[in-house]
């Protein structure tokens, strides 16, 4: 009979949360959160090409097929954050900081070298799957390594610099796409080959981040937690040039360490004993992909049926759009750490839905330019920025720490199925049809995810600002 593993009383959760932010945080911030770059100049890259790669001289994509490549990109990411979910759980984050990136690498290079829709297609799948593996292991990381009086702020902010890489996506776009500097079928391939350079210098960057500290002692390797929390504390006090705060004993918390917890476990964890929580998250999840992942993918469509304009010159409406979401996060953030969260979560799910609705039925009416239609949505996303990012960061801090990176995978895949694959998709179709009002009918679509997902947030929403992690969601080890 195998001896119940020794109880821990540990306060290292404490000595991370009270830690002042020094260049430490900065460079966690900046090693982890790229991954939002990547994703956002991924997705814009996309968008941006699409009307490009409906052309005889390229690979002569249909509307629905470049809606069907956005669902094959996002199924992947489905997948791979459920994959790399499971393990970063499993195994640490660490060591996954490295394999999703590398996944990723290996996906957006091989996409450059495309020859007809599915070697396209698969190529996007494998590019899918290592950004979703990076979801789950990269914000479970983060969330575990900033202080909690700031993670509500710097969860928004970083996810939000998605719009950083969507700007830098659009910019590279109007020189990539332009016939008069490069051949139309040269300019995409090598947009696309301008992020796995990006990508293989982030992973130089990760090389310092350590592993995460309270994985490490709910896993049963306490001596090594407390090398590396003790090495952190070294590094921010001279950073800081003063002594750390002493730690109050009240706040230590007793763990039981398991090197492994059952997959059957987590899932009873999460869908049973939190089922209210499982709830806000899949809403959150599922509204914002919708919403993002229809207008986003397919905006490129819009302009170029709608309004006439050159497949060359998209992305130059796209940098509106992402200096709003990142106008957004940045004005908006820290209120989600002052105001608290199931206020602010509501408040911007509900105004986006509205000002969404409102922007739909101009566009229906044809009462828009395409500098007006522009304006409106950067307004919209201005609100819906703060709002989507909030979703992440609700579905990475109100469960336990042994499931966050799987229950990060859970809902992100669960909203990104729900909401987010079928809409690319639909909304090709939609615009295929050359019918504004049908495309406003999917509009009024996202415009209802949105408010029902602010009317459960109101409901069952959790008050985590400022709280520690093991205070929003005890420790399955507590037990």
């Amino acid at each position: 009979m195998t001896a119940a593993p020794a109880a821990i009383r540990t306060l290292i959760p404490a000595r991370l949360d009270r830690l002042p932010w020094t260049r430490f945080h900065t460079l966690i911030v900046i090693g982890l959160g790229v991954t939002w770059v990547l994703d956002g100049l991924e997705v814009t890259m996309m968008g941006a090409v699409s009307g490009v790669l409906q052309e005889p001289a390229t690979l002569h994509f249909t509307s629905a097929d470049i809606g069907l490549i956005a669902s094959f990109y996002l199924t992947g990411a489905v997948l791979g954050s459920l994959l790399f979910g499971w393990l970063t759980d499993r195994f640490g984050r660490r060591l996954f900081f490295f394999v999703t990136l590398a996944t990723y690498l290996v996906g957006v290079l091989l996409s450059a070298f495309s020859w007809d829709f599915w070697s396209f297609a698969v190529f996007r799948f494998i590019t899918g799957a290592g950004i979703g593996g990076e979801y789950a292991a990269i914000n479970s990381a983060i969330d575990e390594l900033i202080p909690a009086r700031v993670r509500g702020r710097v969860d928004i902010m970083i996810n939000g610099t998605y719009w950083v890489g969507a700007a830098l996506g659009s910019g590279a776009t109007v020189l990539l796409l332009d016939p008069a500097l490069l051949p139309v079928d040269l300019g995409w391939r090598l947009g696309f080959g301008i992020g796995a350079v990006l990508g293989l210098g982030i992973l130089l960057v990760r090389s310092f981040v350590p592993e995460s500290p309270r994985w490490l002692v709910t896993h049963g390797y306490e001596a090594e937690a407390e090398k590396t929390v003790a090495g952190i504390e070294r590094l921010v006090s001279a950073e800081a040039h003063r002594r750390l705060a002493p730690v109050d004993e009240d706040d230590a918390v007793t763990v039981h360490p398991h090197h492994t917890f059952g997959f059957g476990l987590i899932v009873r964890t999460v869908f049973g004993r939190y089922w209210r929580r499982a709830l806000v998250g899949f809403s959150l999840m599922v509204a914002q992909a919708f919403l993002y992942n229809a207008i986003f993918f397919t905006y490129a469509l819009v302009l170029t049926r709608f309004f006439h304009v050159e497949p060359s010159v998209t992305g130059l409406y796209l940098l509106p759009f992402a200096f709003g979401n990142v106008l957004g996060v940045y004005l908006l953030g820290s209120l989600f750490d002052t105001i608290g969260r199931r206020q602010m979560i509501a408040a911007t799910y509900a105004l986006s839905a509205v000002l969404l609705a409102i922007t739909g039925w101009l566009f229906a009416i044809d009462a828009l330019t395409v500098m007006t239609l522009t304006a409106l949505w950067t307004a919209v996303f201005f609100i819906a920025s703060p709002a989507a990012s909030s979703a992440y960061l609700t579905v990475s801090e109100i469960f336990p720490l042994e499931t966050r990176a799987l229950a990060i995978a859970f809902f992100y895949s669960l909203g990104t199925g729900a909401g987010g694959i079928a809409a690319p998709w639909l909304f090709g179709t939609l615009i295929g049809t050359g019918s504004r009002v049908n495309l406003f009918y999917g509009y009024v679509a996202a415009a209802v995810l949105m408010l029902a997902a602010a009317a459960i947030e109101m409901v069952f929403g959790v008050a985590a600002e400022r709280q520690s992690l093991e205070k929003v969601a005890e420790p399955l080890s507590a037990h």
